[in-house]
């Protein structure tokens, strides 16, 4: 609608997080710009959860808003064969079951062979301050109204969700020197696989904390907010809900922790993240300044809440074309998920989807041992949405194998051969495959004598050699790392330093497969049995209705679903395994 708002952070402007990191990874690997303007706009950078394995190491970035528009402007304005329009569509033309185009509010019409709707939370979106009602698709922005209504009239289910977003704060009103300073990391780590390091200067994040005082005054307000009212019926996110929704679920808790969040270099607005919110502006505004560090609070505009229309995504492929309307492709928060990358992750195959089949070719599908992104896509077509869709690592049962360290090992030859990754991009993979080789080769056939290496050891706090063994039995214990043991074996140090370009990325990425080879293979092997049902192509295959041999549940939800494998049909819920045997056997027939 208003090409000022493309690549619009319309809630916190970070990006990355917990599983959301490694998709923006995978989006790079595959040839998106993601990761690339993140880098060159990030005020802020962390790895999450380090503490743990690399299997849940997440990268995060906080951006500077503005800045991250114009580097998208930047990029879209320059990309060959790409125009832009500023409109709002009003209708979707179809013919014969197959979309045509799009009839806009300017009496455009545009002719495709393929359309993609990326609406976000727009469509008939209605934003709520406690009892005020907003039509809107974001702040100051309208809503779309009648696009729904064109696209469920031929058969396409439409439900009803909600989200919300948090105050924004006058920096010069706060007392910074009464919160916890939260600084960021500088280390080599960052999003995109190519690209430099961050350019921007690093900004502090801070902490505060709620207390009983602003959550006497927050209760005060719940008669008037629009989520416990009954003015709001729609279901919000489960793991990012509102301060109201804390409180009432929370009951016992005397105090919930807050980040401040910087929105740019060269601006005063803060984002304040655990305090979403809905409630009357006035209840917003004094509980917030029962917080010592806000007591004088000025604010340039209150949290709100947004109800939006979304479709059914098991009525989508996995290419994410509909079922139902040939050529039309959904994607982001239209098909019920939530956040940032989840969306950029569901455009990106959208677009090669309807790119591919423009030209004629198959669809590119990822599997749920090659990507997040797959898992993500997997989950929604085959088990639907119920509440705001987010990824998290526990969503992946093959999480060791989708580390965001390991990105562009999984997806960059693949993606090149659909002409989405450059060549470029292909070859500064194939150099940082080619060094990690050339260590883990060296790590295998190197041998370590015990009298050389056990007063290190001792040093270190690892248990004394009996006997020499390889190197890569060293690198393999916890307290141990490659660049530890570098200082005491020269010829492997010469190995290291040989490495000119991105050395840090690519010890990390040699020293993980080293360290946890035995879990990678294992989890490999059980991925790959999983693989032979995914190759048992089903679709088409049966009459779900008058197979009597299964639960009538299985029939009902088969019939619906209609899953493309094997596999994908094992993990549709009230499918059983004895349903799945049953395929099996008539398949056999």
């Amino acid at each position: 609608m208003d090409m000022n708002k493309i690549a619009q952070m319309s809630c916190n402007p970070a990006v990355g997080g917990i599983a959301k990191g490694q998709i923006v990874r995978e989006i790079d690997a595959l040839g998106g710009h993601m990761g690339e303007v993140t880098d060159k706009t990030a005020i802020q950078f962390r790895m999450l959860n380090r503490s743990k394995g690399p299997a849940m190491w997440s990268p995060r970035a906080q951006c500077d808003r503005g800045k991250f528009i114009w580097a998208w402007r930047e990029i879209l304005e320059n990309t060959e064969n790409l125009s832009i329009w500023q409109d709002q569509v009003k209708e979707l033309l179809v013919e014969d079951g197959h979309v045509t185009g799009v009839y806009t509010y300017l009496d455009v019409t545009l002719r495709a062979h393929c359309v993609i709707i990326t609406a976000g939370t727009f469509l008939n979106g209605l934003m709520h301050i406690g009892r005020t009602k907003l039509p809107g698709g974001r702040s100051a922005e309208p809503a779309s109204l009648c696009l729904t209504e064109s696209i469920t009239r031929h058969g396409i289910t439409a439900g009803r969700m909600k989200t919300g977003t948090p105050v924004r704060i006058d920096g010069r009103s706060i007392h910074f020197d009464e919160m916890e300073r939260q600084p960021g990391e500088s280390d080599f780590h960052k999003f995109s696989f190519m690209g430099e390091q961050r350019p921007l200067p690093q900004l502090p994040c801070w902490i505060t904390y709620t207390n009983p005082a602003v959550h006497e005054r927050l209760r005060q307000g719940l008669p008037d907010s629009p989520l416990y009212n009954g003015q709001i019926q729609s279901i919000g996110p489960r793991y990012c809900p509102s301060i109201e929704t804390k409180l009432v679920t929370f009951a016992e808790r005397e105090q919930h922790q807050l980040f401040l969040e910087p929105e740019g270099t060269n601006t005063q607005e803060y984002y304040l993240n655990g305090f979403s919110s809905s409630l009357p502006i006035d209840v917003q505004i004094e509980a917030l300044r029962l917080i010592p560090a806000f007591r004088d609070l000025r604010i340039y505009r209150p949290g709100y809440a947004i109800e939006y229309d979304y479709f059914d995504p098991t009525q989508l492929r996995h290419s994410l074309e509909s079922k139902l309307l040939d050529g039309l492709f959904l994607a982001g928060q239209v098909n019920g998920t939530t956040g940032y990358e989840e969306a950029a992750g569901q455009g990106l195959v959208a677009g090669v989807n309807a790119a591919l089949k423009c030209g004629g070719s198959e669809p590119f599908v990822m599997h749920r041992d090659e990507s997040y992104i797959g898992v993500l896509i997997d989950d929604l077509v085959t088990k639907g949405v119920d509440e705001p869709y987010r990824m998290f690592t526990s969503r992946a049962e093959y999480r060791i194998l989708l580390r965001q360290d390991d990105a562009d090992a999984r997806l960059t030859e693949r993606s090149h051969r659909i002409n989405l990754a450059t060549t470029e991009r292909l070859n500064h993979w194939l150099k940082k495959k080619e060094r990690i080789e050339e260590i883990e080769t060296f790590c295998k056939n190197y041998s370590v004598k015990a009298s050389t290496i056990n007063p290190v050891m001792e040093s270190l706090g690892s248990t004394p050699l009996e006997r020499g063994c390889k190197l890569i039995d060293l690198i393999a214990r916890p307290q141990l790392s490659m660049m530890s043991l570098a200082k005491y074996l020269p010829r492997f140090a010469d190995l290291i330093n040989k490495i000119e370009d991105r050395k840090e990325e690519i010890i990390e990425a040699a020293e993980v497969r080293m360290k946890y080879s035995g879990y990678i293979r294992r989890e490999r092997e059980i991925a790959d049995k999983m693989q032979r049902l995914e190759n048992i192509h089903i679709r088409g295959h049966f009459d779900y209705e008058n197979l009597q041999s299964i639960s009538t549940e299985g029939r009902q939800k088969l019939k619906r679903i209609d899953p493309e494998t094997l596999a994908q049909a094992s993990r549709i819920p009230g499918v059983s395994p004895s349903d799945i045997n049953v395929l099996l056997v008539l398949l056999g027939r």
